[in-house]
């Protein structure tokens, strides 16, 4: 699960960042609220946590032109502005859930859990994913495995994040650190170099395919789409 952080408190956003990631999931932080939808936008994450006091632009502001735009990714607002009038004003915006600060760990991370799961397709509502002329190999978030041309691509679950998010960045750069987060969550026993182990176990994987896992000294990693083979 990749979720977007909007939150400019240095001592929460810290403390948001090492629990949700301890519970298994990758978190992007963003601090100011100018650089929210672009990172939105690029990121495509499977939820978003926002704050409502923002710099550059307030949080209710974010999400209603992220709506505006058609981004309909799963949000909850996290503020300290916990009034009746101000739950209301957030869900009219467009937010899908609303917790006031402060608030319980275990609740905000059984909150998050809750909005994923009512965003993804029930069992035999869909199957396989089509895949475009040009992009065979799809994500399929309700069984969290991937397809090349319709069939199932058998990947280790670590492999699988970490296609992932190269997928969500296609033919751009992503950092060894950022893989590693998503990879490794949690495991505070696993060296950074541990990423370039899956990465070489997934290009073995990958050959066949036309995708392209391509190593950028200094940069991270990048995956390159390909026109797949017609038989």
């Amino acid at each position: 699960m990749h979720l977007l952080l909007i939150e400019d408190d240095p001592t929460m956003q810290t403390t948001l960042q090492r629990t949700l990631r301890r519970r298994g999931m990758e978190v992007t932080p963003i601090t100011d609220g100018g650089a929210a939808l672009p990172a939105w936008r690029k990121l495509a994450p499977d939820v978003v946590v926002l704050d409502l006091s923002l710099p550059t632009m307030d949080g209710l502001e974010i999400i209603a032109k992220a709506r505006s735009e058609g981004l309909g990714t799963p949000t909850l607002i996290l503020t300290a502005r916990g009034t009746v009038g101000d739950r209301i004003l957030g869900l009219n915006s467009g937010a899908d859930d609303y917790l006031a600060k402060p608030f319980d760990l275990d609740e905000l991370e059984a909150r998050i859990r809750a909005l994923v799961r009512r965003a993804q397709p029930q069992a035999g509502e869909t199957s396989a994913p089509a895949a475009p002329p040009g992009m065979a190999l799809r994500y399929d978030k309700a069984s969290e495995s991937f397809y090349w041309q319709g069939s199932l691509f058998e990947l280790t679950p670590r492999e699988v994040a970490f296609l992932r998010v190269l997928s969500q960045s296609m033919g751009q750069a992503v950092t060894k650190e950022r893989l590693f987060s998503a990879v490794f969550a949690g495991e505070s026993d696993v060296q950074l170099e541990a990423v370039e182990v899956v990465a070489y176990r997934l290009r073995k994987k990958l050959a066949p395919t036309s995708m392209q896992l391509m190593t950028l000294r200094g940069l991270g990693y990048l995956l390159k789409p390909g026109t797949p083979d017609v038989a």
